[in-house]
């Protein structure tokens, strides 16, 4: 049923490239089950290659918003993230809504880009391991939360920004979950809004969406039981090392 009903909403794609899509949602619900970030980064090096960039961001919509809904509800530390980190959360709420009305009217090789540029602040971050120590001011939050926001509406992809400011908080493991978990959720909801009013995610794509959602839950579950079985640091950095280098295939494509 499931196998029909996927062949069904994407009646223009061949069985290898469905196949491919699948996978790819797949996997990617399993690096986000894993280390909690990651899920639109790796989706996007793989979905691109067989769909437009716009509807890639416009199909991850629906997996985006579910997946951070249910890391931030099992999450602790919820009201303390929110106390603390409402103005990066205001801010990126409101840039990642505007930003991702003019997705559509992005050139497509700025965008493909633009993905692939993100991939790699992602991976060098993890990989190199920057270290930086800020303070949790609101004029950074807001400095923050404004490029994370223009990152996002373009791409769907705003976790450096967030993440590389939390781990520069020396947040311990915890609050660190709860505190990616509420940024990440608010981004979440005015993304699929935005598109949806722009005119990206349209209601064939949106069904699409939540289909693929079956997908990334089913990895997303998978992550999370891996997380206590297998080795987090060999696990991440070579997730790490494989956005590196599909990031800088992106960024050569929108060049080249």
């Amino acid at each position: 049923m499931q196998e029909h009903l996927f062949n069904t909403l994407f009646a223009n794609q061949t069985p290898s490239i469905l196949i491919l899509i699948s996978a790819t949602l797949f996997i990617a619900g399993i690096v986000k089950g894993f280390l909690g970030i990651g899920l639109p980064a790796a989706a996007m090096g793989l979905l691109t290659l067989v769909l437009s960039p716009t509807h890639a961001v416009a199909l991850l919509a629906i997996p985006i918003l579910f997946t951070n809904f249910t890391q931030f509800i099992k999450s602790q530390h919820r009201a303390d993230s929110m106390k603390t980190y409402w103005p990066m959360a205001l801010t990126i709420l409101l840039s990642i809504f505007i930003t991702s009305f003019f997705l559509s009217r992005y050139p497509t090789g700025l965008l493909t880009i633009t993905i692939g540029a993100a991939m790699v602040i992602v991976a060098l971050n993890g990989l190199i391991g920057w270290k930086l120590r800020l303070g949790p001011s609101y004029s950074i939050q807001i400095g923050v939360g404004l490029i994370a926001g223009i990152l996002g509406g373009l791409s769907s992809i705003w976790s450096p920004p967030v993440a590389t400011y939390m781990i520069a908080r020396g947040l311990e493991k915890e609050r660190f979950i709860a505190a990616t978990g509420f940024v990440f959720l608010v981004g979440a909801a005015p993304l699929s809004l935005g598109l949806y009013l722009g005119g990206v995610l349209t209601n064939a794509i949106l069904q699409q969406s939540l289909l693929g959602l079956l997908f990334v839950m089913a990895g997303f579950r998978i992550g999370e039981i891996l997380r206590g079985k297998i080795s987090q640091v060999y696990f991440q950095k070579a997730v790490l090392i494989a956005f590196f280098l599909i990031g800088l295939r992106l960024i050569a494509v929108g060049i080249f």
